[in-house]
């Protein structure tokens, strides 16, 4: 018999995330370093926790093992629940056989067993793949006031960037009227956050029929969200005003990296009322040469540095030999940078190595492109590796782009 819960969270982290190309190569994308320190995920599992909400399933699909590894049993987020907790769901083969999700709708129909184990009155679904702080319970009490049945957090676009969203059009009680996914000419710019609280028992209902549907994609806002609309469901949208950022292409994760530097950051992790948890890495203290130079940087422990570090976000373990050089940059953990190398505007994913005298990218200006490097990847002596370049593999000859 298990406890019942008043909302259950759902998280969608099955996603291949073919935009971040060589940084999910070997991973799924809520599993990408950010930060230093962190991870993607680490932001909705850490957003539940200090909503007050316990229970959360992750649903995983594309290249889940690190993801698997890292959540392990939720102790950095105090997930390690006996009556609820942090629970992997995978597919899984039932008694109809075994069967992919076929897209974010399907997956939550796939494991409502496991939702209604607890159940809840509430379900939130959430995606993994957005950096931001957010009070879950704030938005539920919302959902209740208001008296929906579903509640779908907004965010404020400018105009010209609506046409990239899912767009909602409300009335000034929130109430929804419309829904337009990525429209050419959008009437509204409040952009669906892919937050959404839904009734358990009408959410269930209308997954249930969705199922059913051979033409649909089984998709929340592609089915699920216009139909529910269409058969008058009450529908809200709900304004959420702090920071936010899809981090679903390479430009949006080093942006969103970016915002962690400066006297006064755009997205500050140091709010101890709302602390951002994540599996610490082991590493040793940071050790700074004498003749180093570090400027507008951040860096995580373990790094030694001997070199220069301009405007960059540097993991753990991270050594910069003599004469290397680095700007606007994020380097993930377990990197080592050798002695004259240069690494300018650039993302370069876990325990990649730079030899000697190498230059990867090109110096952040006029129609420079981000250079990424994939994990594990080596880049010899001397090599230069172009801007713009997406790397995940080297041959022998001298290396390739994938």
């Amino acid at each position: 018999m298990f406890q019942k819960k008043e909302c259950v969270a759902m998280l969608l982290a099955g996603g291949q995330g073919s935009r971040l190309y060589a940084l999910t190569q070997k991973t799924a994308k809520p599993s990408v370093a950010f930060g230093g320190k962190y991870r993607i995920i680490d932001f909705p599992l850490s957003n539940c926790i200090n909503s007050g909400i316990d229970t959360v399933g992750v649903l995983t699909q594309y290249q889940p093992l690190r993801l698997n590894e890292y959540i392990g049993n939720g102790l950095p987020w105090d997930l390690d629940r006996t009556f609820g907790g942090v629970m992997i769901l995978p597919p899984y083969q039932g008694q109809g056989g075994a069967d992919w999700y076929k897209g974010t709708a399907n997956a939550i129909w796939q494991n409502m067993e496991f939702i209604n184990r607890y159940s809840p009155e509430y379900v939130i679904i959430l995606s993994g793949d957005h950096i931001y702080k957010m009070d879950y319970a704030k938005m539920l009490a919302y959902h209740k006031q208001k008296e929906a049945t579903c509640t779908i957090a907004v965010f404020e676009v400018p105009l010209e960037e609506a046409s990239r969203f899912g767009i909602m059009s409300a009335h000034e009680d929130g109430t929804i009227y419309k829904f337009s996914e990525k429209p050419k000419n959008p009437d509204s710019t409040k952009a669906s956050m892919g937050i959404y609280i839904f009734n358990r028992e009408a959410l269930e209902c209308y997954l249930e029929a969705d199922s059913r549907d051979e033409s649909s994609s089984n998709d929340f806002g592609k089915n699920i969200i216009p139909t529910m609309l269409a058969s008058g469901e009450r529908m809200v949208a709900y304004p959420f005003e702090g920071y936010w950022k899809d981090v679903g292409t390479i430009d949006s994760l080093w942006e969103a990296n970016m915002d962690l530097l400066g006297e006064s950051p755009t997205l500050s992790l140091l709010d101890e009322g709302w602390r951002i948890f994540s599996r610490q890495v082991i590493a040793g203290p940071q050790y700074i040469g004498k003749d180093a130079v570090v400027e507008n940087s951040s860096l995580t422990a373990g790094c030694e540095i001997l070199g220069t570090v301009r405007n960059s976000v540097l993991g753990a373990d991270i050594t910069v030999e003599e004469g290397a050089v680095i700007e606007d940059s994020v380097i993930m953990s377990h990197t080592h940078i050798g002695k004259g190398a240069r690494v300018l505007y650039s993302i370069l994913d876990e325990s990649v190595t730079v030899g000697a005298g190498a230059t990867v990218g090109k110096a952040r200006g006029e129609g420079a492109k981000i250079t990424v490097l994939g994990a594990d990847v080596v880049i010899p002596e001397g090599k230069t590796v172009p801007a713009g370049a997406m790397i995940s593999d080297f041959d022998k000859e001298g290396g390739q782009t994938k």
